[in-house]
């Protein structure tokens, strides 16, 4: 059997952008009703992210591929992405809900980055999820383990969320291990800059 490792994409947001964020989230209902023994499946701090392209299970000998694709991707991307976490929503519904942070400020620089970066991989022959791009960050996954009416209340406090802008500063291939406690693992970063 093949070695594979699950790989995703991704930006981060920095430590200030997380803490300002993190305290935000702190108010939500979602963040109340997490008690030991009753999860809503709240995303760790340390593990949020902006997926770029998701790939799923890779065979090891072709990592290298996907990060040779993030840095010719990279490399058309005009140089710096200035955004800011602002605003949320909700992806599916009943048991499969999920609570998002948005993005705002240069979101169609990052969009462009996104899809030079599925067509790189394309071009490396290298599996990735099709689905469009959709800028945001996974907060909670929290099902239907909060009422529909809570999970509301969230979405329109998360609505006037706007936090500080910051820089895209690097591009990173990350291994993906779930569990209970999942753990990601940069294998590659590619760096932004203004020569990108």
């Amino acid at each position: 059997m093949t070695a594979t490792r699950r790989l995703f994409i991704s930006v981060d947001p920095p430590a200030e952008a997380v803490a300002h964020l993190g305290s935000a989230v702190e108010t939500l209902e979602v963040s109340k009703a997490n008690a030991p023994g009753r999860s809503t499946r709240l995303a760790a701090r340390e593990l949020w992210h902006i997926t770029l392209a998701f790939l799923g299970d890779v065979p090891v000998d072709r990592v290298d591929r996907a990060a040779e694709a993030v840095r010719r991707a990279v490399a058309t991307a005009g140089g710096p992405i200035t955004v800011s976490l602002a605003g949320g929503g909700t992806f599916g519904r009943g048991g499969m809900t999920v609570l998002w942070g948005g993005l705002a400020g240069d979101v169609a620089a990052l969009r462009r980055l996104a899809v030079a970066l599925r067509r790189e991989l394309r071009r490396s022959r290298l599996p990735h999820d099709a689905k469009p791009f959709r800028p945001h960050l996974t907060l909670a996954r929290p099902g239907d383990r909060v009422a529909r009416d809570l999970i509301a209340a969230d979405v329109a406090t998360l609505s006037a969320y706007a936090g500080p802008e910051w820089s895209v500063d690097a591009v990173h291939v990350v291994d993906s291990q779930l569990g209970p406690k999942p753990v990601h693992t940069r294998l590659a970063s590619v760096p932004l800059t203004s020569e990108s």
